[in-house]
């Protein structure tokens, strides 16, 4: 009998690097393919950067508490994160949806109503896609095109050793958000006469249903000149893309949960669910904060920025990946975020 082996042994990122392993690049002009958050493309005087993110109901949102509106925002924004990620200035998005009879044409057009508003703030060109029936839920995929000079893509792979690292904003919002919709959900089901129990945590309920993506980030660092040696997202949780870039770049780091910026209102609904706020900015995703590295030279034109945060630094690979406690033990770094293939309920 041939071996059977479960998506959930490799997970999301293994299954990726599993299928396309034997990948063969027939094309000069591809200059990154699989392996980071947007493909890179020498089209001459730039780079193209493409990038492709799908949103699944039931898996990525629930329509229980997701506003149609919020939620085409919402699938636009995750993928301009993503050419922001390489540097770069998203330009142009193509949309494909699959709907099943159980939406209205009203129903659609509020998700377009999002998706054109992101576009509005954003100045991105929407420029095709496709539609088609589904026989389940509904289903959202976004392609965005961006572009950047050759000279400021950043990657990945190019951070160095004691190179420093750096987040925007704050983190563990948007998970906190989502853990206040699910237990409201839980008590409407429960009881619908009951009112919903939303005072005090606006922001973290915008965190999830409106995120916004850092094009000041990238805008601001420009102006300072100061190039990233390497960045990413953040959009399955610190940890997870920490590893990233320590897998990208042959290093190891070292990051202080004394460092990671929190919002008060992320602390205190954590406290209130019993859950550590820290373990929360390590793991829950969906903060869509830029991760990078800057050189140490770089320092004195950011160390005062109130959205920037210094978290810790790169190290030698053989260091290990640590995050450094507030008794300062140094502990294991695992990524304990979304992963598309196991129950994460």
């Amino acid at each position: 009998m041939e071996n059977r082996t479960e998506l959930e042994q490799l997970g999301e990122f293994g299954l990726i690097d599993k299928l396309t392993a034997e990948t063969k690049k027939y094309h000069d002009s591809t200059v990154k393919g699989v392996g980071d958050d947007a493909a890179v493309i020498d089209v001459g005087d730039k780079y193209m950067l493409v990038s492709t993110d799908m949103l699944l109901e039931g898996i990525h949102f629930n329509l229980m508490y997701t506003p149609l509106m919020h939620l085409g925002y919402k699938a636009a924004i995750v993928n301009f994160s993503d050419i922001y990620a390489m540097n770069g200035d998203v330009t142009q998005i193509t949309v494909s949806i699959a709907v099943s009879n159980r939406f209205s044409v009203e129903a659609i057009e509020e998700i377009y109503k999002g998706i054109h508003k992101a576009c509005e703030l954003y100045q991105v060109d929407l420029v095709g896609g496709d539609t088609t029936s589904s026989t389940g839920g509904l289903i959202i995929s976004i392609t965005a095109i961006g572009e950047v000079a050759k000279n400021e893509i950043v990657m990945r792979d190019g951070a160095k050793e004691n190179d420093l690292i750096v987040v925007s904003g704050d983190l563990g919002g948007a998970f906190m958000g989502l853990q206040v919709l699910e237990r409201e959900k839980e008590v409407y089901e429960a009881n619908p006469k009951m009112q919903p129990e939303l005072e005090g945590v606006d922001y973290i309920l915008e965190r999830q249903l409106k995120p916004e993506a850092r094009k000041d980030v990238i805008h601001f660092l420009k102006e300072l000149g100061v190039k990233p040696t390497s960045m990413i997202d953040v959009s399955d949780g610190l940890a997870s893309e920490l590893l990233h870039l320590c897998k990208a770049s042959d290093l190891g780091c070292a990051i202080y949960d004394e460092k990671l910026p929190i919002d008060q209102e992320t602390y205190n609904t954590a406290r209130d669910f019993d859950l550590e706020a820290s373990m929360c900015a390590l793991n829950g995703g969906e903060d869509y904060e830029l991760l990078f590295s800057i050189s140490q030279n770089d320092y004195e034109k950011l160390k005062d920025n109130k959205h920037l945060t210094f978290i810790g630094h790169f190290t030698d690979k053989g260091s290990g990946t640590h995050i450094i406690d507030r008794g300062g033990q140094a502990v294991p770094i695992t990524a304990q975020g979304w992963n598309h293939f196991t129950d994460n309920e």
